[in-house]
């Protein structure tokens, strides 16, 4: 028979299980992670300011420079990543055997100088779509390589239990930037020229590198420091662990997806409203940038939600809602109705991505061996730039027999179907490695320290 009494102590004990966690996130969310972590973190922030000031700066020269056409356009969108992740591919493995360290900074370096070029191009008047194309591969590869070092050395960097923490106030830092730096962008075309904002970003990237230098302190050595060359089989290990493990199957395949979809539509986008539509450069960057507020709000309630609702419930249903507001883009008219539109429809998506990225981002660092980290983080970002590739050229060539409008509907409507990749139902642990080291950190994980600074906690 059904006891009314000890269903009400299980439910006020799991009520107190949740408020203590609650209470636990709270205090991690405000205490600090280290000075490397810091380090690391105002690297992050210096990067992700210059590119949210130059935030979509290469469509932007295509279109108002260099007069590209919508599948010029798309065309810088997919080829750069998709060749930037064959120049990738070797170098997971690369990374998983060598210092984290000096990969980023190496990586932040390449960057710098290959952004610069444009500037420089652009001053002699020799400026052209394929050195767009040229800067848009290397940037692309040094991407892939850079958040592969990083999310190998963040793994090291802080403890198990601050992972969530950690991974929020990177994406907060990141929605941060694209609120403030795409107006300041858009402003500064008109009196400094169109190339302003692609030489403030090859500039964060060297500021970046300087960060992560003075992030000194002790860092494992690689796990094989011979010279021998990467193994063919090596090339393929981060696949394997993505494709064996069913949580991180599914969860893959649906961002692949839903990224690709989503990222597809963007130079879509800049054709509609700066060429078609007649959308000024600014109100363009401010479309993209008011909505980012979002992603304040949704990175710091994700250790929250996660407390309360479950790593798994979180993916799950947030997962579900960023996926649902993309047709939306389709109504966008010209004048201050379709501006208020895209705002609208960015603010949704943006607080979905903002809570949906950092508990993604946990759980895959969770649910991967130390040992094939970087490889897992590679392949991953191989995979998506592949993906984005591939639809950004679908997109438009659709849109080059079509409409840029007509290419957006398409999108919109395939994103609905991705929820169904989602994992139905709750996965294994995560490795041993990690869950013996957070069973180890646990008790000192309620321990107060001095708090960052309001305007950087999550």
């Amino acid at each position: 028979m059904f006891d009314r009494s000890s269903h009400a102590l299980v439910l006020s004990q799991r009520s107190t299980a949740g408020c203590s966690m609650q209470k636990v996130w709270g205090v991690a969310a405000r205490r600090s992670l280290g000075r490397q972590f810091g380090w690391l973190w105002a690297a992050y922030a210096v990067s992700a300011y210059g590119s949210g000031f130059g935030f979509g700066a290469l469509p932007l020269i295509a279109v108002l420079v260099l007069d590209a056409s919508p599948a010029q356009v798309s065309a810088l969108a997919a080829v750069g990543p998709a060749v930037g992740a064959l120049i990738a591919l070797p170098l997971g493995p690369w990374v998983e055997f060598r210092r984290k360290r000096p990969v980023m900074i190496a990586m932040d370096l390449a960057r710098f100088a290959v952004m610069m070029t444009i500037p420089i191009a652009y001053a002699f008047g020799l400026l052209g779509f394929v050195q767009l194309l040229v800067v848009s591969v290397v940037v692309a590869a040094a991407k892939i390589t850079f958040n592969a070092a990083c999310g190998a050395y963040l793994r090291e960097l802080v403890r198990p239990d601050d992972l969530l923490v950690a991974n929020a106030r990177f994406e907060s830092t990141t929605w941060s930037s694209i609120a403030v730096g795409p107006p300041l962008g858009g402003a500064a075309i008109g009196p400094f020229g169109p190339v302003t904002t692609v030489m403030a970003d090859a500039l964060s990237y060297l500021f970046s590198a300087l960060a992560v230098t003075a992030a000194r302190g002790r860092e494992e050595p690689p796990q094989r420091t011979d010279k021998r060359r990467v193994r063919a089989s090596e090339l393929l290990d981060g696949w394997r662990h993505l494709l064996a493990h069913s949580g991180l199957r599914a969860l893959y395949v649906n961002q692949l997806l839903v990224g690709g979809l989503i990222m597809a539509t963007e130079p879509l986008l800049a054709v509609l409203m700066l060429r078609e539509l007649g959308f000024p450069p600014w109100q363009y960057g401010l479309a993209f940038a008011a909505p980012c507020v979002g992603g304040l709000i949704g990175s710091r309630l994700a250790p929250r939600v996660v407390a309360r609702y479950g790593q798994h419930r979180i993916l799950r249903t947030v997962g579900t809602l960023r996926a649902i507001w993309l047709i939306g883009l389709v109504f966008v008219q010209p004048g201050a109705a379709g501006l208020a539109t895209v705002i609208a429809v960015e603010l949704a998506i943006i607080i979905s991505m903002s809570l949906y990225n950092p508990v993604l981002a946990t759980y895959r660092l969770e649910h991967t061996p130390k040992d094939r980290i970087a490889r897992t983080l590679s392949a991953w970002s191989i995979s998506s730039s592949a993906s984005i590739a591939i639809l950004s050229a679908l997109g438009g060539l659709l849109a080059s027999a079509t409409s840029p409008r007509t290419a957006i509907t398409v999108a919109g409507l395939l994103i609905l179907a991705s929820p169904l990749l989602l994992p139905r139902r709750q996965h294994s642990a995560p490795v041993p490695d990690l869950e013996q080291a957070t069973t180890r950190a646990q008790p000192q994980a309620v321990v107060p320290v001095e708090p960052i600074k309001e305007a950087s906690n999550n």
